[in-house]
């Protein structure tokens, strides 16, 4: 699906036009586009990237095929930059959507398999203020980086309630099975950190001026992303180790109640090591044993070996075995 906003002289003059008007737009010197691509067909991808833009084969290519890091490649006449967008659900746990954008001097083409929350809202806001003045596509393109940016608090916040949810359920020994739990929302972080890392060196590099599709009133903006990607970075840090601790608890508790079950079976055997041993003795029915034709013999047997097992049931008891 091909969705497009065009401004002449920095205003607002359409919302996606005929995808066969763009052509006509785009030789127009004071015309600006944005033209987004949602799961295009190979004839969108081909009207919009090769023909209408003129975009390098291998750009192409790597829109087609999802990277799994965060990068930025510069070409003459664009800047091609992947960022990934970010969702987390406590039902569908987490989840990653690729955005492509290519920045030129006066056009932005995004690219996306998926809906994604951020250049949505971003085209609603565009709709809601048209009369807003619009200086270059540059603007478009770091507001869509801010709202992607915005929109990892969400999944933050699901993951941090996760996180507590398993830290509770730890300290107050609930019987539910904890351990793919803690397991499943540690590889989750992990895939957090792995994206951003070399989102927060992307945007420290634009925001550094590396390349000039950005214009420098934009850098400090730009700064901005690059900070709140940092202390997203130390917070995801953070629950990381904080979640190698509840393991760690979670597995010294484990062990924990398994050596209190070990325990108590070893105490019940030595309880009834007196009754095995007198009981053992009297049933090997040596022929000749005057204790086996005594009446007395018996109660006495029996009182020993329940006066025995009592006294040391009290020991072990008393020192807090049992």
């Amino acid at each position: 699906m091909i969705q497009s906003v065009v401004y002449r002289d920095s205003k607002f003059v359409a919302d996606t036009p005929p995808p066969e008007s763009l052509a006509a737009l785009r030789l127009d010197p004071a015309v600006m586009l944005w033209v987004d691509l949602s799961d295009p067909t190979e004839a969108e991808i081909r009207q919009i990237m090769q023909d209408l833009f003129a975009v390098h084969p291998l750009t192409i290519e790597d829109c087609l095929h999802d990277s799994p890091l965060p990068k930025y490649e510069e070409y003459e006449n664009y800047v091609y930059i992947v960022v990934h967008a970010v969702d987390y659900s406590r039902t569908e746990k987490f989840t990653t959507t690729e955005l492509d954008l290519i920045l030129g001097k006066n056009f932005l083409v995004t690219f996306h398999r998926k809906p994604i929350k951020a250049v949505q809202t971003c085209r609603e806001r565009i709709l809601r203020t048209p009369g807003n003045l619009v200086r270059g596509p540059d603007r478009f393109a770091h507001t869509l980086l801010d709202l992607i940016i915005e929109n990892f608090k969400p999944a933050l916040d699901e993951l941090r309630t996760e996180i507590e949810f398993i830290e509770e359920a730890v300290l107050a020994r609930s019987k539910e099975p904890m351990a793919q739990r803690i397991v499943a929302v540690r590889e989750d972080l992990t895939a957090l950190r792995q994206i951003l890392r070399p989102e927060r060196e992307l945007a420290a590099a634009l925001a550094a001026g590396r390349t000039g599709f950005f214009r420098p009133k934009l850098l400090p903006y730009m700064r901005d992303l690059s900070d709140d990607l940092v202390r997203i970075e130390e917070q995801v840090k953070s629950w990381s180790e904080q979640l190698i601790f509840v393991f760690k608890l979670f597995l010294n508790r484990s062990t924990h109640e398994t050596n209190e079950g070990v325990r108590v079976l070893t105490g019940l055997t030595a309880v009834a090591l007196p009754l095995m041993i007198i009981g053992s003795w009297f049933s090997m029915n040596f022929k000749h044993s005057p204790l086996l034709a005594s009446r007395p013999a018996y109660w006495i047997a029996v009182a020993i070996a329940g006066v025995s097992t009592l006294a040391l049931f009290i020991y072990l008891k008393r020192r807090k075995w049992l």
